[in-house]
């Protein structure tokens, strides 16, 4: 009997997901973190105007949520941008979008993160939340048996180890990991796998932070308010100029603005770093690591900076990982639904 290990990071700016595992290539995919209520299940629509999202049923009403989210979306973009973020219904919304969307039924283990400062905070009640029946929409329910929370930046220290063949090595080193996301810019200590917490830590001073900066310089040069964040984040990401009133908007020019939010929390980070010089890994991960890393290098001259391929699931990728280890090496309760299926 094969065990079904599954992994979600719901993150502020982006929700990623685990979609199958192959042999050693772990599938994963995405979708925004945005979640717009709505009274009742969305209606069948016609199968040109269909668009990817599901409506999952929080409370007394329904959440949209998926890779086509912007269509459903009005003028008002809420992002869960504080601390109880995990207690929200939008949070569970997104949550269980994503377990529908890995079109399994049962789950044995489901592996979710947290930022670093909360880990100590929500672990046990994120924890007890995921487990039980996750109504998904559409009449579907996905039952998890068991879930672990862990730091989000661990994640990435494990698909590193995994991914460069150095899970033998890396448990006798030091490393830092850090993880510059939508709200937060964590990193992370650890000693072999083994969490510093005294050391490792998280701050709200990510990529929404330099996107809202830059619009208000734009919106300021402009003479009107400009709030197309995600025509900031793309031309921040391609070097490509955002069209702005038809015309290619000189965006290169505010780098310097966006450069120094990264340097903010990057000097911050360093002041927790006890001994610097003793570190033999700094893995540089996430959605934002385009933009922290000319910060990071600065701030680390005599180390190398590693990298991973598609830094945006270097999270999610180590939470399975870890998650499939677990589930080798612990015995897990299942049910008859799993037989047949793989991790």
């Amino acid at each position: 009997m094969n065990l079904i290990v599954r992994a979600v990071d719901v993150g502020s700016g982006n929700t990623k997901y685990v979609t199958s595992v192959a042999g050693s290539e772990i599938r994963c995919a995405s979708f925004p973190s945005m979640a717009y209520p709505t009274s009742g299940e969305a209606a069948h629509w016609p199968s040109s105007e269909r668009r990817r999202t599901v409506c999952i049923p929080i409370g007394p009403l329904f959440y949209e949520v998926g890779p086509d989210v912007g269509l459903a979306a009005d003028q008002f973009r809420a992002k869960q941008l504080h601390d109880d973020y995990t207690d929200s219904p939008e949070y569970m919304a997104l949550l269980r979008g994503a377990l529908s969307l890995m079109r399994v039924p049962h789950i044995d283990l489901l592996i979710v993160g947290l930022p670093v400062a909360l880990l100590s905070l929500k672990k046990a009640a994120l924890e007890k939340a995921m487990v039980g029946r996750h109504v998904v929409g559409g009449g579907r329910v996905v039952t998890v048996a068991r879930a672990m929370a862990v730091a989000q930046p661990q994640g990435a220290l494990v698909h590193y180890a995994a991914e460069h063949e150095r899970m033998a090595t890396i448990g006798h080193e030091q490393s830092l990991v850090i993880d510059p996301g939508a709200r937060t810019f964590d990193w992370l200590v650890t000693r072999g796998m083994r969490l510093v917490q005294k050391q490792s830590s998280s701050i709200n001073r990510g990529m929404c932070d330099v996107l809202r900066l830059l619009a208000s310089e734009i919106s300021k040069d402009i003479g009107s308010p400009y709030r197309d964040y995600d025509a900031i984040d793309l031309a921040l990401r391609t070097g490509k100029a955002p069209l702005i009133y038809q015309k290619p908007y000189d965006i290169k020019r505010h780098l310097p603005l966006a450069e120094s939010v990264a340097q903010q929390a990057v000097s911050t980070m360093r002041q927790w770093l006890e001994t610097p010089e003793s570190l033999q890994n700094i893995v540089l991960v996430g959605g934002g690591a385009f933009l922290f890393k000319k910060a990071v290098k600065a701030a680390f001259p005599k180390h190398r900076i590693h990298e991973v391929k598609e830094p945006l699931y270097a999270n999610v990728r180590g939470f399975q990982l870890a998650g499939q280890n677990l589930a080798a090496s612990t015995p897990l309760a299942s049910t008859p639904s799993t037989q047949g299926e793989s991790t």
